[in-house]
């Protein structure tokens, strides 16, 4: 049993307001201090060979397994039996909290290496912080050719925290590059903690059906591209998108989200909820300790699925792609 398990376990017998130090969680310290700053400063760092070839592999072939129905799962419709591995991967644009049923998306959610970068910089600009993490959302991007992209947007928009914490741990699967669709992001654009309104971007054939985020320079846009293997760290206010795969192969992503785990998550609100107190708990303590441990945690269910059309049409999504 992992150290994050075994919190989890532990979880049901932490009293009301008992914060549960005993099953602390630690991972390694992986990035300099001039990195942390940097990250602050900028809003995204880019972390090289934190996943390996052999991890990668791993990560592919789950991909297909989750798929064709591997992990039993009510709400994932499994592509039929007689589809081939090309297919598959062809018909995939994304896989909706993957880590709920498949042990190998959640042991990456878990990564050491991933969970070390994130207790020094998911929230680096507060004061007092002491390194723990959750994680509350997990999206397996496949990008097939000719699939569409995201507009420019903000995460915290789709997952909003209490204290601009919210971060994406993007792991590229394959290599990321601008003819296949990979990340443009504006530098520093998180500083001042705005959401931007947003509206329809009318440019379907580009970008999926989510609205678009304007009212900023765009020309301060910089292209993110990466090896397979590499992982981009970028907070939840960091604008920035990614464009149509113009190429002739897959762009594969597992992104992962996470934020301080002292703060709330607000997601959404149960009948009678004061928005000031609402707190989803179905949520992975990955680093440090879960404040909040004594609420237990909130059933998963089977809230798994795929997505397999070009993403011209609004689908289920509690958070839109990248």
């Amino acid at each position: 049993m992992g150290n994050a398990d075994a919190a989890i376990k532990a979880n049901g017998h932490v009293k009301a307001g008992e914060i549960d130090a005993a099953h602390r969680i630690e991972v390694p310290q992986v990035v300099s201090e001039a990195q942390v700053r940097f990250f602050v400063e900028q809003g995204y760092l880019i972390a090289e060979n934190l996943v390996s070839p052999a991890e990668l592999e791993e990560l592919k072939a789950d991909t297909n397994f989750i798929a064709r129905g591997g992990y039993p799962n009510k709400s994932l419709k499994p592509l039929p039996a007689d589809t081939s591995d090309a297919e598959v991967l062809h018909n995939i644009l994304c896989i909706h909290q993957p880590h709920y049923i498949s042990p190998v998306m959640k042991k990456y959610v878990q990564h050491a290496g991933i969970c070390g970068v994130l207790s020094q910089v998911t929230a680096a600009h507060l004061p007092y912080w002491d390194g723990s993490v959750k994680c509350m959302q997990s999206m397996l991007f496949v990008k097939p050719p000719e699939f569409q992209g995201q507009a420019w947007h903000q995460d915290e928009i789709y997952i909003p925290t209490r204290d601009r914490s919210l971060i994406g741990a993007w792991i590229a699967i394959d290599d990321a590059t601008v003819e296949n669709g990979c990340l443009y992001i504006i530098p520093a654009s998180h500083r001042q903690g705005y959401l931007y309104p947003q509206r329809p971007h009318n440019n379907p054939d580009e970008f999926d059906f989510a609205p678009e985020s304007y009212g900023f320079d765009e020309s301060q846009e910089v292209p993110v591209e990466v090896k397979a293997g590499t992982v981009v760290f970028f907070n939840g206010y960091l604008l920035h998108r990614s464009r149509k795969n113009r190429s002739k192969g897959y762009r594969r992503v597992l992104v992962n989200h996470y934020m301080n785990a002292w703060s709330l998550l607000p997601w959404s609100l149960k009948e009678g909820e004061h928005v000031a107190m609402a707190d989803r708990r179905k949520i992975v303590p990955v680093v440090g300790v879960d404040p909040y441990a004594w609420k237990g945690f909130e059933p998963t269910g089977q809230d798994v699925w795929l997505r397999t059309c070009k993403a011209n049409t609004p689908e289920r999504d509690e958070h839109a792609p990248l």
